[in-house]
């Protein structure tokens, strides 16, 4: 269950997956929402360390935090409207949470161990390609026509 995109109907039996038409402010204020939703959720991680000292997920190292919020701002911008374009005309799974998780670990990851540009950059095009991905399916989904429900042969 999408936990950021609770279904429009009263019906509990109603599937998860739903279009979400509207006006465009709407998607623009979902866009931003979850994109800040996961920025912080995943600064607010980098606050305390994860784990062991000898492997565990690093607390934020020291230095300015502001570039990499801001590269994972935008990147969870770029994703975060993917995924809304997509649920905007076919039925999306998930594309809330997709979006958040996607940038809390980029964030959470970033502030930890600070990597130098390629590997961010790195970074930032796999969660592009995942949010791409997850949005083509649910586009390519569309047009595969379930068995057996258009066809008027009986047997």
């Amino acid at each position: 269950m999408d936990f950021l995109e609770p279904s429009p109907s009263s019906d509990p039996g109603d599937e998860e997956e739903a279009v979400r038409p509207g006006p465009w402010w709407r998607h623009t204020l979902w866009v931003v929402g979850v994109t800040a939703l996961g920025v912080g959720l995943g600064w607010a991680g980098s606050l305390f360390r994860l784990g062991p000292d000898d492997y565990g997920l690093l607390a934020a190292a020291p230095g300015s935090p502001w570039p990499y919020l801001g590269v994972w701002a935008v990147t969870g911008l770029a994703a975060a409207a993917v995924l809304r374009t997509a649920a905007a005309r076919v039925p999306v799974y998930s594309p809330g949470t997709i979006t958040v998780v996607l940038t809390v670990v980029g964030t959470r990851l970033s502030l930890g161990w600070r990597p130098e540009a390629p590997v961010l950059a790195a970074m930032v095009a796999g969660v592009l390609v995942a949010a791409a991905v997850w949005a083509a399916i649910a586009l390519r989904g569309k047009g595969v026509e379930p068995v057996g429900a258009g066809s008027s042969e009986t047997a």
